[in-house]
Formats: C-alpha cells, sequence, structure tokens
C-alpha cells in the first residue's frame, strides 16, 4: 500500500474530487494547510498599508491505496489540478505498512474497500 499526499490550490479540489472518484477512489482525507515553496510570497495591500503574506493557502489531500493504483491516482491528480502557472503544487508517494479498520479490526488492503 500507498499513501500519496498532495498539496494543490483550494479551488482546484472539486475537479481533483471528481476525477479521483471517476477511478473508484473510495476516500480521502482532505486538510486545510498554508506554507510555501518556489512561489514563496507576495505583497498585499489593505487600508493603505503594505504587508508581506508569506504562507499561501493550500489544500493538502492524502489518500491510501494499493501499490497497483498508485500511477492512475497520482496522473488523475495531476491532470485535473494542474493550471500550468506556479504554486500548482506537490505529490509525495509514502510506503505504508499496515492499516487497520477500528471498528472490525481488518487489516491490510482489504481496509480500503
Amino acid at each position: 500500500m500507498k499513501k500519496v499526499e498532495a498539496i494543490i490550490k483550494p479551488y482546484k479540489l472539486d475537479d481533483v474530487k471528481q476525477a479521483l472518484t471517476a477511478i473508484g477512489c473510495s476516500g480521502m482525507t482532505i486538510s486545510e494547510v498554508k506554507g510555501f515553496g518556489r512561489q514563496k510570497g507576495h505583497k498585499e495591500i489593505y487600508r493603505g498599508a503594505e504587508y508581506m503574506v508569506e504562507f499561501q493557502p493550500k489544500t493538502k489531500l492524502e489518500i491510501v491505496v494499493g501499490d497497483d493504483k498508485v500511477e492512475q491516482v497520482v496522473r488523475s491528480i495531476q491532470t485535473s489540478a494542474a493550471t500550468g502557472k506556479i504554486g500548482d503544487g506537490k505529490i509525495f508517494i509514502l510506503p505504508v505498512e499496515e492499516a487497520i479498520r477500528i471498528r472490525t479490526n481488518e487489516s491490510g488492503e482489504e481496509v480500503l474497500q
């Protein structure tokens, strides 16, 4: 099993969710996060005062899938989250040693169903 973590622009969440649902992705966890990469920050003016916004709002998706679905999930995220502009985000793939459903004590990939 693998955990796919994606940091995307918040307004792309619905597109990504639809793309993942279309390929049979049965669950995901979403968090509102802030951060920066190459995009760094930007200056804004509020009531005549200029200030620096260092952290950009982003959405973090966490999806655990079987090894056989990783490429399909990553491709779906890439195509549905892309705008072609700086700040589109990143995708990270991590190994998952075990998964356990608390209610039934099931374990392994059957938990992902």
